[in-house]
């Protein structure tokens, strides 16, 4: 089970696409990061400002709602970026090719349950909650070992 590693809460937008760039400052090529929330809480927000903080020339980052998979070439390597709201059955993501990506490429999953038995065990899940206004508590979980030294810089720096 993953235990919570870091919680933290913003108070605007900027805010949230800041702490995004940082955590976009510490993934490698295959960290799989799984973004949890209601419709609305900014987990779209939250990746747009990572991607395209990982880009030489940002360019828009659209919500992948309908097209499912957007990938990005970033500093990286290649990044994709999905939203599973509207995959039924784990079979569909086999057949998008995610369950391939998720080994070489960065991945930024929206709805992440839908993944099922695919859910990669060192993936770091990021909660976040609107709690009205503008204030989001983002919750950072797993059980890998690299993801707290990996968070550990993110918040050290952001002290």
């Amino acid at each position: 089970m993953a235990s919570i590693l870091y919680h933290t809460e913003t108070t605007s937008p900027d805010q949230t696409a800041d702490l995004a760039v940082s955590i976009g400052q510490v993934l490698k090529a295959g960290d799989c990061l799984l973004l949890v929330g209601s419709v609305g809480a900014g987990k779209s927000l939250f990746a747009r400002a990572l991607i395209q903080s990982l880009q030489d020339t940002p360019e828009d980052v659209p919500s992948p709602t309908f097209t499912i998979v957007q990938t990005y070439e970033t500093k990286l390597g290649d990044l994709w970026h999905c939203d599973l709201y509207r995959i039924s059955s784990p079979h569909e993501v086999i057949e998008l090719g995610l369950d391939d990506a998720m080994a070489t490429a960065v991945t930024l999953i929206e709805w992440p349950k839908n993944l099922a038995d695919l859910t990669p065990p060192d993936a770091l899940t990021i909660r976040i909650n609107d709690l009205g206004g503008d204030v989001r508590k983002l919750s950072f979980e797993s059980t890998d070992a690299d993801w707290a030294a990996s968070l550990e810089k993110v918040f050290e720096n952001a002290v």
